[in-house]
């Protein structure tokens, strides 16, 4: 059985905050959440950590693993919450469906770096942050999709989702 249950894809470029404010609203919310990294073949991580970016053909699968996750959350009737760069309008069209916002991590790519630079543990080299800038087109009028200003503190960026899209704390 397939429902409506919301599901949120927090998307932008690497170190935007998707994984935190997606942490935070899992928690609030009592919704899964799924780290959208966590999907990528073991080719793709190595790739990046050597400052690599990845081409459409390395994403594919990737992006794949990620609908089939929003498709077991709708299969099983419950909301969820995933992060995924979905960089390009043809990767959201992969993950699209009639109950899911994309939810887009929008600002200065100077403020972005900044927070990568201060990261710790992670595969993405900020070196790779201008070409996923430069990749990035934003989401069209058509898409269901809410803007998210990066400026703001997690938990601001928190609550300003959960008012805009109606989402109520278990």
């Amino acid at each position: 059985m397939t429902t409506n249950a919301p599901i949120l894809v927090l998307m932008g470029p690497s170190g935007t905050g998707k994984s935190t404010v997606g942490a935070m609203l899992s928690g609030r919310l009592g919704w899964a959440f799924q780290e959208g990294d966590d999907l990528h073949p073991a080719a793709n991580v190595e790739k990046m950590r050597r400052g690599h970016a990845l081409t459409d053909d390395d994403r594919i699968p990737w992006l794949r693993l990620i609908a089939e996750w929003i498709d077991e959350r709708r299969a099983a009737g419950e909301p969820g919450i995933v992060t995924c760069s979905a960089l390009k309008r043809s990767y959201r069209d992969i993950l699209r469906r009639e109950n899911v916002t994309f939810v887009n991590f929008t600002g200065d790519p100077a403020v972005v770096f900044e927070r990568m630079m201060r990261r710790q543990g992670h595969f993405m080299p900020p070196a790779l942050l201008d070409s996923q800038f430069a990749t990035l087109e934003a989401p069209g009028p058509d898409e269901r999709a809410l803007d998210v200003d990066l400026a703001l503190a997690p938990d601001q960026q928190a609550d300003v989702i959960a008012s805009e899209l109606g989402l109520e704390s278990r």
